[in-house]
């Protein structure tokens, strides 16, 4: 879909980027990091100045204890630590639990390392987890399950009441859990992210992967982390220091300084969810219908009835004839199942967002 927004000069709320620059403090601060003998390899398991300020920045967050020596991970994007965690975990036969619709790289991680995945489908548009219902999933092959929460793409949040749930479900198994939760600062209306790390029984057993490319608007630096017991750490780190190795040495410096000098990713809620609203109020002059928005940065619209078409050819319409690139929901099932529901990314500055508001008045 980028590569259709540019053909044809639509603009482009399909993938899931900002449009708007990071600090300037934290450029300067890369060019800094250059010039100070940072160009060689940084330490496999990540630079320790920043593992200090990932596990303070856990401490002030969800008032939560973690080992920065021997419980967290840096990698070249939450997108390595999701493979590293399937690849160190999961084996030939091994049962893999989805959640669908969601990010498109843990079943393609799945296949690669033999393993099969067993698709929970949620279903639209309220996009909860039943839990009776995701029960039957589970069998004595199931090794691992993978959740996400702030969701992509569906804007919905587990709870508290969720978290319980899945406590319930493994309790007593070997199953492991691995928690996406690259938007944990994008939740809007008061709402809280509840992350397994909170519930003790669950933060046992739990691989927790977070993005400083969403948190500080950075996703082409490709600085990503995995927090998880020391047990499994180790295991992860096998994995790790046989594909990448390691991150960016002068990038992680940056960031460590960085952290130690302001808290402003508090702010995202605030900052996304204005956007989240300029976004629906831009989008009130067309017919598609506004899902409901909890987290990330990415609002559905249900456009059912304003055509029959299936979503991807409704989305390549879109850029074709209306000027705005969006995603169809229906690339995030494994089987392409389609509620007529497009996705949009309003990370962007406030003119795109109403320019592309504008344009789709029209449909």
């Amino acid at each position: 879909m980028t590569n259709l927004a540019n053909k044809y000069n639509a603009i482009n709320l399909s993938q899931g980027f900002p449009n708007f620059e990071p600090s300037q403090r934290l450029k300067e601060l890369v060019a800094q990091c250059i010039n100070e003998n940072t160009n060689q390899y940084a330490p496999m398991a990540g630079l320790p100045i920043l593992r200090e300020q990932i596990a303070l920045k856990i401490q002030k967050g969800m008032a939560v204890m973690v080992n920065p020596d021997t419980e967290i991970t840096i990698g070249c994007g939450a997108t390595e630590m999701i493979f590293n965690a399937i690849a160190a975990f999961v084996w030939p036969g091994d049962e893999v639990i989805i959640i669908e619709p969601g990010y498109d790289c843990y079943r393609p991680a799945i296949d690669v390392v033999g393993g099969k995945p067993v698709v929970y489908k949620m279903k639209a548009p309220e996009f909860k987890i039943d839990w009776k219902e995701f029960k039957k999933c589970i069998t004595a092959k199931t090794r691992m399950i993978c959740i996400s929460t702030p969701n992509n793409p569906t804007g919905s949040l587990m709870t508290k009441e969720d978290m319980l749930e899945l406590t319930k479900l493994v309790k007593d198994t070997s199953i492991i859990i691995l928690s996406d939760e690259v938007y944990e600062h994008m939740v809007y209306d008061g709402a809280t992210h509840e992350s397994p790390l909170k519930y003790p029984e669950l933060k046992e057993r739990t691989i927790s992967v977070f993005s400083f490319g969403k948190t500080l608007h950075i996703t082409g630096w490709r600085i990503g982390y995995a927090i998880a017991p020391p047990d499994l750490t180790a295991e992860l780190r096998k994995v790790h220091q046989n594909t990448t190795f390691s991150a960016s040495h002068p990038l992680q410096k940056a960031i460590a300084i960085y952290l130690s000098e302001t808290d402003e990713y508090l702010q995202l809620p605030e900052f996304y969810q204005q956007k989240r609203d300029l976004f629906r109020q831009a989008m009130r002059g067309t017919r598609l219908k506004p899902l409901a928005c909890e987290e990330s940065y990415f609002q559905l619209y249900d456009y059912s009835e304003i055509s029959d078409e299936g979503d991807f050819a409704f989305c390549e319409r879109m850029v074709k004839e209306f000027g705005v690139a969006t995603i169809p929901v229906s690339r995030m099932y494994s089987d392409y199942h389609d509620d007529k529901l497009v996705r949009f990314c309003f990370a962007k500055t406030d003119d795109v967002l109403l320019a592309a508001g504008s344009k789709l008045s029209a449909l």
